[in-house]
Formats: structure tokens, C-alpha cells, sequence
């Protein structure tokens, strides 16, 4: 079955009266090579446990399939399960769960599905796949909540290849002193090394979106690529920098709770001009500060707020 064809994706709407969510921002694939390209991009083999988030009727599903020891692909929409049963029924190695992946015990789902070894209680499920990888066609609107979970939950993933609204990709890819450089790219570059598969436009998809996409393949790091006193410092060094990013280091940077004159020492160590703005420091500059502030912590205002 051509999932991918607009007259197979219409038989389907009619048979079972399914309508397009917006608010789902569903969108699904209407061309074959691309469904390839992400497939090959992911570079999905036999030996690897594929979780997909948000299957729609299959179609990625399907492609994925052929190539993966295992796909479980996570479907937030009640309405497609019903649907997949059917255009997946022809694939043993294919298993569909109904839940939101933002709510999903991601780390558990993986071991019990055999990417990594499951300890409940006295016995233990030993891992079946050499890797797990992770694909999904996101929704636009929550694209960077789902790519920041599943990065923070140091999940036991090589890789995820997503589909994204092509300006998050630019975000995500972005380095010091573009101006679409912030936060979510020093986040992503931390955890990963970036890949663009394919930009994908938007006549590719019905319903037609207002806006191209692009793939990415986020390789998960062996070893974060800088070195840290404290993580949880580092991205709230991050946080505060980009939360007034029109402003200097000087000012932005009291949102970490430090008193002025700390603020200029750390900067000063770090041979930081405090005049600069978050959008020009690199990853080194970022975790060279945090580790500044980190051996100041002493020095925080006591009636400080979390920020974490």
C-alpha cells in the first residue's frame, strides 16, 4: 500500500471518517523519496530498535519497517490507531502505542521494548538491539519540547532524525552571532553533533502547511564536547544570557542571582567584555563562564529564585 499517495491518503480519510487535526499539527508525507531519504539519513539496519514519534496513518512507519529489527511508534491521536492496525497489519515487526510522547516514560518504553537493559525487581530483560534510534515527522508547535526531553533524559539513543519547521532547524544549527543563535542551539549542540539529511518543501505534505521543513539528524555525544564544573550552572548561565538577549552580559546575567560585582569577576575571568551579548558567545564561552560562576556560588543572593 502507497501511504504516501494523496488518492491512498484520501480512501483512507473517507473510510474512516478521519479529519486533519490543527491542533495535533498533523501534516502527512506525500513523496516517496523523502520518506527514503530519512530512512537512509537515519541510517536504520536490522540490529536497531526504532521509536517513531507520531506514525499518522504509518507511512514513515512502513519505510522504517523494512529496514529496522523493530519500530514502536508512539501516536498521540486516538482516531489513527484504529488505522494503523490496518496499514501496518502486514508488518510482525511493528508495535503502536497510544500515549503523548511529552507524558511517556521514554527510558522505560525502550527497555521494555529490548534497547536496553530493564531491572523490575528481582529479574531482568536483557537488551536486543544493538542501537536505538529515534524518527518522527514533529509537530511544529512542539518541536523543541520534545527534541529538549528527550536530550535531558540521557536517554540510551544514538541518534534521532526528525522533521522540523525549517526555522527551528535554522535555530538549532545556528552558531554565534546569527541572529536566529540562542538558546535551543547551544542546548542541542551540547548533547549533539547535527546533520542536515534533507529540506523538504512544503508541497510534500497535505494538508499543505504555510511552511517548508527540513530533517535533522541529531547524533547523540559520546562525552559532552566542553568541560563543566556543574551542568545545571551552564544552562542557567544559558537561560539568563538568552532570556534578555537584547541586553549585555552585565544585565542579563542577574538573573543568575549574583551580586554585580561577581557578575564582573566572572566575566572578567573568563575574558568575557561584559558590553557583549549572549547571541556571540560560543559553547566554550558559555561553560568557561558557568565554571567561573560555579566556583562563586558562595557568593549568591540568599533570597535567590531557581532558574533552573
Amino acid at each position: 500500500m502507497e501511504l504516501y499517495n494523496p488518492s491512498v491518503i484520501h480512501g483512507i480519510k473517507n473510510k474512516y471518517g478521519f479529519k486533519f487535526s490543527k491542533s495535533l499539527g498533523q501534516n502527512f508525507l506525500t513523496d516517496r523519496s523523502v520518506l527514503e531519504g530519512i530512512v537512509q539519513g537515519a541510517d536504520i539496519s536490522r540490529e536497531d530498535l526504532v521509536l517513531e514519534i507520531g506514525p499518522g496513518i504509518g507511512t514513515l512507519t512502513m519505510e522504517a519497517a523494512k529496514k529496522a529489527g523493530k519500530v514502536v511508534a508512539v501516536e498521540i491521536d486516538g482516531n489513527l490507531i484504529e488505522i494503523l492496525s490496518e496499514t501496518l497489519a502486514g508488518f510482525d515487526n511493528v508495535k503502536v502505542v497510544a500515549g503523548n510522547i511529552l507524558k511517556t516514560d521514554v527510558q522505560k518504553l525502550i527497555a521494555e521494548e529490548g534497547g536496553a537493559t530493564l531491572q523490575e525487581g528481582d529479574g531482568r530483560k536483557q537488551r536486543r538491539y544493538e542501537n536505538v534510534k529515534i524518527i518522527g515527522n514533529l509537530p511544529y508547535y512542539i518541536t523543541t519540547g520534545i527534541i529538549m526531553k528527550l536530550l535531558e533524559e540521557r536517554l540510551p539513543v544514538k541518534s534521532i532524525t526528525i522533521m522540523m519547521q525549517k526555522e527551528v532547524a535554522d535555530r538549532i544549527k545556528s552558531g554565534p552571532g546569527s541572529r536566529t543563535y540562542g538558546a535551543i542551539s547551544v542546548a542541542v549542540q551540547y548533547y549533539c553533533h547535527i546533520c542536515t539529511v534533507e529540506e523538504v518543501p512544503k508541497e510534500c505534505f497535505m494538508p499543505m502547511p504555510k511552511v517548508d521543513s527540513t530533517v535533522l539528524r541529531l547524533d547523540i555525544r559520546e562525552t559532552p564536547p566542553v568541560d563543566l564544573i556543574d551542568e545545571k550552572m551552564f544552562f542557567r548561565c544559558i537561560k539568563a544570557g538568552f532570556g534578555q538577549r537584547r541586553k549585555t552580559l552585565l544585565n542579563s546575567l542577574k538573573g543568575l542571582q549574583f551580586r554585580k560585582e561577581v557578575i564582573e569577576e566572572c566575566l572578567k575571568a573568563a575574558e568575557i567584555d561584559p558590553m557583549r551579548r549572549a547571541e556571540t558567545l560560543s559553547l566554550q564561552d558559555f561553560a568557561t563562564l558557568a565554571n567561573e560562576f560555579s566556583q562563586k556560588r558562595g557568593n549568591q543572593l540568599p533570597d535567590r529564585k531557581s532558574v533552573v
